[in-house]
């Protein structure tokens, strides 16, 4: 397993020092480009963790830039969100390579436009009447639009025209003059600029022209002085666009480089931020942070440590080839460092009195209910009728009696204890096969437990039909719980194993009144064991 300490092995990382090597560049330059129109996801997590790992391992820099272009789905709570989902996984790791505080395209819309103007007056970009259906189905069929060879001046008016307010949405364009029949669609006369009457949540009402991607992710790397602009593989196709921006100005050198690699896939989850957002605002969830989403608000809030998501994907690795990860390489990464760090408490979540009839430490205790059954079956070894334990870290006892309530189901137990069996007394080496834990009922403090699971329940939601369909009905359980009192002064930001049960986290739904805790993970893997079924 690669450690923070040490630096991984994949393609991108040897191209990084082998342009160092050659002084293709003096610093290297990442950055992390999300728009805001949504929270980051787990997926966003492995592209921070690359583009701030190049920067932290070769000495760079790595700049934050909000890709805010499109007016109409990108708000300011967003940008919000992402700032603090970044610097959360960073601080402490690489927060001193970050190149500033953020930087946005809309930085660059004027820059953007006088680019657009250049790129006119070299021949190489034409201002387009079509509809964007029609320009849709021309592209598709590789056909040339009738207003490809307007002359120059013409589409210099027309396009200050547009940048003036003078025509409605859609009914020009801005495009590149590449190549109609080219066998990569995306230079087929792409659309730069687009009409948008919209405000936008930094410029206002200044502009009702917006850059498309490619031209304003392009032209942002060059003016950023960034080296390596890495991105997922899906915009692979894209490169050729970029490359031809690039030359088409005639920017000088040194110029940025693309490069791609393949987006995580993971089992039992959906990636999509359109799909996410129909779980937020179809209410499937309770929030973008709901610890059953695999957003980085929601991983936080269920107490996966910042430190756990990097180390996941640092080894999860950087590939060409697209991949599903499965969800229990996850699940095992945050176990591997609860295991390690988190404070052991005693927790009962759903609890069943059990009445000493002998006084020792305290006459009443709660255990979990499933560590008594009346009827069990072979090779249980928790508590029967007639039957011995041991308390954890305490005496052994025997059930005498079980009494139920008038509905017939058990409400409490009566159980003898051998005051001599706990350690250093006279029958301490009697040996009993089960050992369960348990908590005073004098001391306990009462606590609402939320005990989630995987948000699908099956590995592949995406495969096939409605995706909201394979939601899992079991991923949320709420329970009251009976906690050792030593837990009435948890701290919000440590992480706690309740022995037996899990890893646990307080939620900031806790008050000084009542105690909110989520389970961040079980202590074993449950999933495998169903799917073999």
């Amino acid at each position: 397993m690669t450690t923070e300490t040490e630096r991984p092995s994949d393609f991108i990382r040897d191209i990084v020092a082998d342009d160092l090597r050659t002084d293709k560049y003096k610093q290297i330059c990442t950055r992390f480009p999300p728009e805001p129109n949504g929270y980051l996801h787990i997926g966003h997590a492995k592209s921070i963790c690359l583009n701030f790992g190049i920067a932290r391992e070769f000495g760079g820099i790595c700049n934050i830039r909000m890709d805010d272009t499109n007016p109409i789905k990108e708000e300011a709570e967003y940008v919000e969100s992402i700032m603090t989902d970044v610097h959360w996984l960073i601080d402490g790791w690489a927060d001193k390579h970050v190149g500033g505080v953020p930087f946005y395209a809309s930085d660059y819309f004027d820059r953007f436009y006088e680019y657009a103007v250049d790129l006119i007056r070299k021949g190489k970009a034409y201002v387009c009447d079509m509809t964007p259906e029609e320009t849709d189905a021309y592209r598709r069929l590789g056909k040339a639009s009738s207003f490809r060879d307007r002359p120059i001046e013409e589409n210099l008016d027309l396009f200050a025209r547009m940048k003036a307010g003078e025509f409605s949405d859609g009914a020009r364009t801005l495009r590149a003059k590449i190549d109609v029949n080219a066998a990569n669609i995306w230079l087929r006369d792409p659309v730069l600029y687009r009409i948008r009457h919209a405000s936008h949540h930094r410029t206002g009402d200044k502009w009702c022209i917006y850059p498309m991607y490619d031209w304003a992710h392009t032209l942002s790397d060059y003016i950023e002085g960034i080296t390596h602009s890495v991105c997922t593989l899906e915009f692979e196709v894209h490169r050729p666009l970029y490359n031809w921006i690039l030359e088409a100005l005639e920017l000088p050198e040194p110029r940025p480089h693309q490069y791609e690699f393949a987006r995580l896939n993971l089992t039992y989850s959906v990636m999509s931020k359109r799909k996410l957002i129909q779980l937020v605002n179809e209410k499937l969830v309770s929030g973008w942070d709901d610890p059953r989403m695999l957003t980085i608000s929601g991983l936080r809030r269920r107490g996966v440590t910042a430190s756990a998501l990097r180390a996941f994907a640092y080894n999860i690795g950087i590939t060409k080839y697209p991949s599903m990860t499965d969800m229990a390489v996850l699940e095992h990464t945050m176990r591997g460092e609860l295991n390690r760090t988190a404070t052991r408490r005693l927790a009962v979540l759903r609890p069943i009195k059990v009445v000493l009839t002998k006084l020792p430490f305290s006459r009443e205790l709660y255990i979990e209910s499933d560590d008594f059954m009346e009827t069990p079956p072979p090779k249980y070894f928790r508590l029967r009728p007639g039957g011995e334990v041991r308390l954890k870290y305490a005496y052994i006892i025997k059930c005498d009696e079980v009494v139920k309530d008038a509905a017939g189901n058990v409400a409490e137990l009566r159980c003898t204890v051998d005051l001599d069996s706990k350690s250093g007394g006279p029958t301490a080496g009697r040996k009993v096969k089960g050992t369960i834990h348990w908590v005073s009922a004098a001391q306990a403090i009462d606590a609402e437990v939320r005990l989630y699971d995987r948000l699908f329940s099956v590995s592949e939601p995406d495969s096939g039909g409605d995706f909201k369909s394979f939601i899992n009905p079991n991923s949320l359980e709420v329970v009251t719980a009976k906690c050792e009192p030593a837990l009435a002064k948890a701290h919000p930001e440590e992480r706690y194993q309740f022995e037996r049960l899990g890893y646990f986290v307080l939620d900031p739904d806790s008050t000084h009144e009542k105690q909110v805790w989520n389970r961040t993970i079980t202590l074993r893997d449950t999933w495998t064991k169903e799917a073999k079924k």
